[in-house]
């Protein structure tokens, strides 16, 4: 009888999971565009955090550059980003793939980095080591 009470509790969670906590706008960004803003968003807010004056200097203005880039407007990213947040599961998936789009770029440029650095290297050392003639 336990399980029976235990099953309808479990049953009943899973049906308000389902339920939608907030009505979707009528301007909702969808989502891989909602996703790429918030990957803007996270590499802009990195900068910003590491380098102020990089953006400054450049006159950008994170949000007003993201609208602008993006063809939206505050209350659209708001009202869109208040009913992704209402969906947990799509918000984490969203976040997971901004987190691996992040994690793709840096390899890409530390793989760059090792290139150049080894490339360096090697000029050095054949500029270092003496170069044989064949006459001696």
């Amino acid at each position: 009888m336990k399980f029976k009470g235990l099953y309808i509790f479990l049953l009943l969670c899973l049906a308000a999971c389902g339920e939608e906590v907030i009505e979707q706008p009528e301007n909702l960004i969808p989502e891989e565009k909602m996703t790429a803003i918030l990957y803007d968003l996270a590499i802009l807010n990195a900068a910003d955090g590491t380098n102020p004056s990089v953006l400054e200097d450049r006159g950008i203005e994170t949000m007003s550059f993201l609208y602008q880039k993006y063809e939206i407007d505050s209350a659209q990213f708001v009202d869109s980003d208040i009913y992704y947040a209402s969906k947990p599961l799509q918000y984490q998936g969203m976040y997971e793939r901004i987190e691996a789009r992040i994690k793709k770029v840096k390899k890409q440029m530390e793989d760059e980095r090792k290139r150049k650095t080894d490339s360096i290297k090697k000029a050095a050392e054949a500029k270092q080591s003496p170069v044989k003639t064949g006459q001696e």
